[in-house]
């Protein structure tokens, strides 16, 4: 694991999309497609917009990047709490994507539908490989869930399906998520946390007992690829490097 702490949510976003942008030209060095699961939520709308420009927009071959998304609001398209909409706005439509390789979660059906025909994507795509996403882009709530694994539900622990939905009380909305186990056999995984909210969340996750329950961020470690945390000062305030 490898932390980069940068000053505030500008420095960080920058120096993400820096990063972002050299590891997909290394790994398209070595492979003809990249892929992309693409994290909804506020803070990497800031990361949208600066991949969205120069120099970005024309270094990176977005015509060889698969873009998948790591969980949805079973809400229509054009609400804007959905989360492939934000990325549409902020980066698909600003960038040479091709619209064959973008794999949105689907909302116009049912949710366990919408699971179920990602999980066959998913298992079409990566059937015949060692890892499966080149790279999975995840958030952090104040609360530690990522993806749609939040405290105390059972689909933390879920260890068959790669994709699943439930209801969410607590938001009165069903979400469509991807489960841990594809997430963890990806190449790379990188989580961005921003902001002195996420500050004593953080240290519990990094540096507290193992408890995935109340910390779901915690389950994600890939088995045979990299993790990052690209965080501001803000939220690693209360993190003790070296320990």
């Amino acid at each position: 694991m490898e932390i980069h702490i940068s000053k505030d949510t500008e420095q960080l976003s920058n120096e993400l999309a820096e990063w972002i942008s050299h590891y997909i030209q290394q790994v398209l060095e070595k492979k003809e497609r990249f892929t992309f699961v693409l994290s909804g939520g506020g803070t990497p709308k800031l990361l949208y917009s600066k991949l969205a420009e120069m120099p970005y927009k024309e270094s990176i071959p977005w015509n060889r990047i698969h873009f998948f998304w790591g969980d949805e609001r079973a809400v229509p398209f054009e609400d804007s709490r959905n989360n492939a909409r934000m990325c549409f706005e902020e980066l698909l439509e600003k960038v040479p994507v091709v619209a064959e390789n973008i794999h949105v979660m689907r909302t116009d059906i049912d949710p366990d539908s919408s699971a179920e025909a990602y999980e066959s994507i998913l298992k079409t795509y990566f059937q015949d490989s060692e890892t499966t996403f080149d790279l999975v882009l995840l958030g952090m709530g104040d609360d530690g869930h990522t993806l749609s694994l939040f405290p105390g539900t059972d689909v933390i622990h879920e260890q068959n399906a790669w994709a699943t939905s439930f209801f969410l009380p607590a938001q009165d909305m069903y979400r469509i998520t991807l489960t841990a186990p594809p997430v963890n056999q990806s190449a790379c995984v990188v989580f961005l946390a921003a902001g002195s909210g996420k500050a004593e969340t953080l240290k519990n996750v990094l540096q507290g007992e193992r408890n995935m329950d109340l910390y779901p961020s915690q389950i994600i470690n890939p088995e045979n690829g990299q993790l990052h945390w690209f965080v501001d000062e803000a939220a690693a305030s209360l993190y003790q490097s070296g320990k």
